[in-house]
């Protein structure tokens, strides 16, 4: 009877630690990201050949992803147009598709598998219907497609050489999170951005040929998202913007990437009728929460750095209002106003 007890109780210790851990496993949003900036140092060479440029972009990619996986990151960004060697005519794309092949992505999807990763990366293809299309794909922890976005706004020369724009933005699951794409040239249009704004991404992923500049922060603070940014070499940075816009990673003229943990855990609130509230917070919890202020814009961002409480619960506890509410509300005033 004693023996028939003590293994009910230790059955019934296990299963709640089994459940404590997996409520902290969900609790704690922390993720590890890295992007990476490199572009390979040879041009095409047509006397060499296709396969040749093949296998040096798989050989380049190898190493360059190498750089960053001793910090195991949950996810990878390479660059726009990464399988594809520069300096290749748009006369010469769909011959060289032909070779490639899956060969670069196959190799992606290794690495992937291999070592627990999400990665994503710009590439050149051909759709189901024969399109080309400049896409962004997202593989898996186990090497699969996770998802696909294709280009909203090629430049005027893409589409005079036969890119065909994508008209779908989708928010793609991981295990940690939603992500969504946009590349290069989308960042100039408010049209995918009010997009994005409504759909509230965790991340968002831009693999580049330019940096965007100003448009980066704009993206991350509207859409209140992680942004991170992989810009095809040439010396600008690859960075990883927090959802006020802040860089909290960056590569440099050393290093062409940059690896970093985030804290999806987080949310946006104005300082305006919040002053009180969140000192209280702070002396509440301490280290437990963390409130980050960029200076000069007036939002801050709270984020959960304990397993016991979410941001959502602290925003709750303490009767937050978040930040596109606190800004409807001051709509709503405005017209109040207006109708007296």
């Amino acid at each position: 009877m004693k023996n028939r007890l003590r293994r009910h109780l230790c059955v019934t210790i296990m299963f709640m630690l089994s459940a404590f851990m997996a409520i902290q496993s969900e609790a704690a949003n922390h993720v590890k990201v890295a992007t990476i900036g490199g572009r390979p140092s040879f041009s095409y060479d047509q006397a060499k050949g296709k396969q040749y440029a093949v296998d040096q972009l798989i050989d380049f990619w190898k190493r360059e992803i190498n750089q960053v996986l001793a910090d195991k990151p949950d996810l990878i960004l390479l660059p726009e147009l990464c399988d594809v060697p520069f300096g290749l005519k748009a006369v010469d794309w769909k011959a060289y598709l032909q070779t490639r092949g899956d060969q670069i992505s196959n190799q992606l999807a290794s690495i992937a598998r291999t070592n627990h990763c999400y990665i994503a990366y710009g590439t050149l293809r051909l759709d189901e219907k024969g399109n080309l299309r400049n896409s962004a794909i997202l593989l898996d922890r186990d090497g699969k497609i996770a998802g696909v976005y294709n280009k909203h706004f090629p430049t005027i020369g893409e589409i005079n050489d036969g890119i065909l724009p994508g008209v779908e933005s989708p928010v793609i699951q991981c295990d940690f999170g939603t992500v969504a794409f946009a590349i290069c040239f989308d960042l100039n249009f408010d049209e995918l951005l009010r997009d994005y704004v409504g759909k509230r991404p965790d991340i968002l992923l831009f693999p580049s040929n330019y940096h965007g500049a100003v448009m980066q922060n704009v993206w991350a603070y509207k859409c209140h998202s992680f942004f991170i940014g992989s810009i095809n070499g040439g010396g600008t940075p690859s960075e990883i913007r927090n959802p006020l816009g802040d860089v909290v990673a960056t590569s440099t003229n050393y290093f062409d990437y940059a690896v970093t943990t985030i804290n999806l855990d987080s949310r946006v609130v104005h300082l305006d009728n919040h002053w009180g509230k969140l000192r209280t917070m702070k002396e509440k919890y301490g280290r437990e929460v963390t409130i980050l202020d960029p200076g000069r814009l007036g939002p801050v961002l709270i984020s959960s750095e304990s397993s016991k409480r979410t941001a959502d619960m602290l925003v709750k506890e303490f009767d937050f209002e978040l930040l596109d509410a606190y800004f409807d509300r001051s709509r709503e005033k405005r017209m109040e106003a207006l109708r007296r």
